[in-house]
């Protein structure tokens, strides 16, 4: 009788506003499988496409230019690449808004900067070619290599900084539920949300530039928070349904109690991201546009991973290292 009594309130425990937790582990094999999935196309696509880097990180020199009207962009590109022996890497329109100017910006790859002369060349060029759009030149710039490749190592070890202090944090927060695996899982799961933010620049042949390390730090940040708030709620529920419950039971009701919350920040915070986005389009301002849409697609994946591949992960570990303490 009292067996029966004790069993009947863990059932209860174990129900979500009078019906049954979400299945988060039995459906892991699906969460993985559509990561997997995600990440063979981008490796693909890596082989097809390669990697662009920009010039902040590779080398190189930029131009430029105001105009006005509506030039053949295919050929002044064309045009531009017939002056110079290095190759246009990007070529990009944008809008100044302060002075009310179109923009054409011009990087190529190299390792020599652009000479003064073949910059006098190349804007005489284009504007004997394309007489009604009033080319002018505005800017001119190099990165040397050097500089360049020294940048990409700091913004690397940043990343890698970051994520140290991240698993250290979990770890000796979260020592009641078996800190130091949670701590690994969660940094597999921000390595998993930086891949796919990688493969969404390669997918779309966008450069790799400051605005994708930005993201990067930006996602670790609020991948990390959501991974917490989810180890939290597990940490909670591990005292409520006590310590002789399942780690699937535990995290199963932690993760859809939680579920709630974390879809509509994440919704919340992809809708501002999203105007600011539309905006960029409207005014024509690439570089907000490089950062906002990889930055929607992190938040996407940081929301995912957090309950479809930490957690299951860590639930994973702590029912093999119980069965083989067994």
């Amino acid at each position: 009788m009292a067996s029966n009594v004790v069993k009947k309130s863990y059932e209860e425990k174990i129900l979500v506003k009078g019906k049954k937790a979400k299945d988060f582990i039995g459906a892991r094999k699906i969460f993985f499988g559509i990561s997997i999935a995600i990440i063979l196309i981008g490796i693909v696509c890596n082989f097809i496409f390669g990697t662009t880097m920009d010039i902040q990180f590779t080398g190189g020199s930029m131009l430029k230019y105001s105009y006005t009207g509506n030039p053949d962009n295919s050929a002044l590109k064309a045009l531009i690449q017939e002056k110079t022996p290095d190759n246009v890497v990007t070529f990009s329109d944008s809008k100044d808004l302060v002075n009310n100017k179109n923009m054409l910006t011009v990087q190529f790859s190299g390792t020599d900067a652009i000479s003064t002369d073949l910059q006098k060349s190349i804007t005489k060029s284009i504007q004997k070619d394309f007489p009604k759009n009033s080319f002018k030149m505005e800017q001119s710039s190099s990165v040397d290599a050097t500089m360049g490749f020294s940048f990409l190592l700091k913004c690397l070890a940043a990343v890698a900084l970051a994520s140290v202090l991240m698993v250290a944090y979990v770890t000796i927060r979260f020592k009641k539920i078996g800190g130091l695996s949670a701590g690994v899982f969660g940094l597999v799961a921000l390595f998993h949300d930086i891949a796919i933010i990688y493969f969404f620049y390669v997918i779309f042949r966008m450069p790799i530039d400051s605005c994708f390390m930005a993201v990067v730090l930006m996602i670790l940040g609020y991948s990390l928070n959501d991974t917490v708030v989810v180890y939290d709620r597990v940490r909670e529920e591990r005292k409520n349904l006590g310590y002789k419950a399942s780690v699937v039971d535990v995290f199963n009701v932690a993760a859809t109690k939680v579920m709630r919350r974390t879809i509509i920040t994440s919704i919340t915070t992809i809708a501002t991201i999203a105007i600011v986005y539309i905006m960029a389009i409207i005014y024509n301002l690439d570089s907000v546009k490089a950062f906002a849409l990889p930055m929607i697609v992190g938040l996407v994946s940081g929301c995912y991973s957090s309950l479809c591949i930490a957690g299951p992960l860590w639930v994973m570990w702590k029912s093999r290292a119980k069965a083989n303490k067994k």
